[in-house]
């Protein structure tokens, strides 16, 4: 069996997560974490895994298959996504919907100068249920899909309201409404917003003296992340913050319905959910499967950026062709 060795950038609850989902495939080996903190400061797990600053990256091209990026979609991966892409087979979880298409752009022309393959937004959504939208879209071309998120934290949409200036610690719940996933799951296709479907609610820590009503305002006013939906705003303190919204839970659904037959005659629903008590070491296992369909499409002589939508199913087990045919089809 081949070793992948992969390389780890940032070491937050993804990167941690990672760590561990490296550890549990055989055909795997981590060569390195890099942080853009003190070195001396991050302890791994593992301690015989190097631990050293993202600038010496770059002298690691030779020793690293697939470099995982464990960093933000608000401000880390738009820069780190090109920067790795030019010099590593990469993949990462990068979640703001409505800039994929851009941030592909930028990857893709780093990817593809350096010969790489870079496979993006490739956690739980977008990724899995991006799948599971197009497969119902595809099965049941005249009805609907919806998407519901939660109810749980959403890593991004935190780590979005804690870079808010004045603010200290931030948790962000998606909590989604029961009448529209009820409507949803009876195959009522009612064409529901963005409002109607979801609950936003922050928990948020700031600095004494911060402007309250400015930060409440920025993150109600937040495009792509919170703008477009009713968005609570609680201030608690960093204390009743560790002691009541610690864990990451999520989870999600995406169900789709349609009529098919003689005028529409027999309704179909399809629904695919996940109910994860670690939203990141889920996601970090997403990652990791992925890193193993990167590595795989780089050997084949394939480059660029790459979505879930370009990647054979099948690349992501370690289980030959023969054994997924024999066992799982």
């Amino acid at each position: 069996m081949e070793t992948i060795r992969i390389g780890i950038v940032g070491y937050g609850n993804v990167g941690r997560g990672v760590e561990l989902a490296v550890g549990a495939n055989p055909d795997m080996r981590l060569e390195g974490v890099f942080t853009r903190r003190s070195p001396g400061s991050v302890t791994v797990m593992d301690a015989s895994v190097p631990v050293m600053h993202v600038s010496e990256a770059a002298g690691k091209r030779e020793d690293i298959d697939v470099m995982i990026l464990a960093g933000g979609s608000a401000t880390d991966l738009p820069v780190q996504g090109p920067e790795f892409a030019a010099l590593f087979n990469v993949v990462d979880s990068y979640d703001t919907h409505a800039k994929i298409p851009e941030y592909f752009e930028s990857v893709d022309r780093a990817a593809r100068g350096a010969s790489r393959v870079a496979v993006i937004a490739a956690g739980w959504d977008p990724g899995l249920f991006s799948m599971n939208r197009v497969i119902a879209g595809a099965l049941l071309p005249s009805g609907a899909c919806h998407t519901f998120w939660g109810r749980g934290v959403s890593q991004g949409h935190s780590d979005a309201i804690r870079r808010i200036k004045g603010v200290t610690g931030g948790v962000q719940y998606t909590i989604p409404l029961e009448e529209a996933m009820h409507k949803a799951r009876v195959g009522e296709s009612p064409g529901l917003s963005s409002k109607e479907m979801h609950l936003r609610d922050c928990y948020v820590v700031v600095e004494e003296g911060a402007d309250r009503a400015r930060i409440e305002r920025e993150i109600q006013t937040m495009p792509y992340y919170f703008a477009e939906y009713e968005t609570r705003v609680t201030f608690v303190t960093g204390e009743e913050l560790r002691a009541k919204h610690s864990s990451m839970p999520h989870g999600g659904f995406v169900i789709g319905s349609g009529r098919t037959g003689r005028q529409g005659s027999s309704n179909q629903v399809m629904e695919f959910s996940l109910k994860l008590d670690s939203n990141p070491e889920f996601t970090a296992c997403v990652l990791t499967a992925y890193a193993r369909a990167a590595y795989r499409m780089h050997r084949e002589g394939q480059e660029g950026a790459k979505t879930v939508f370009d990647v054979p199913v099948g690349h992501l087990s370690p289980k030959s062709p023969a054994e997924l045919r024999k066992e799982l089809l």
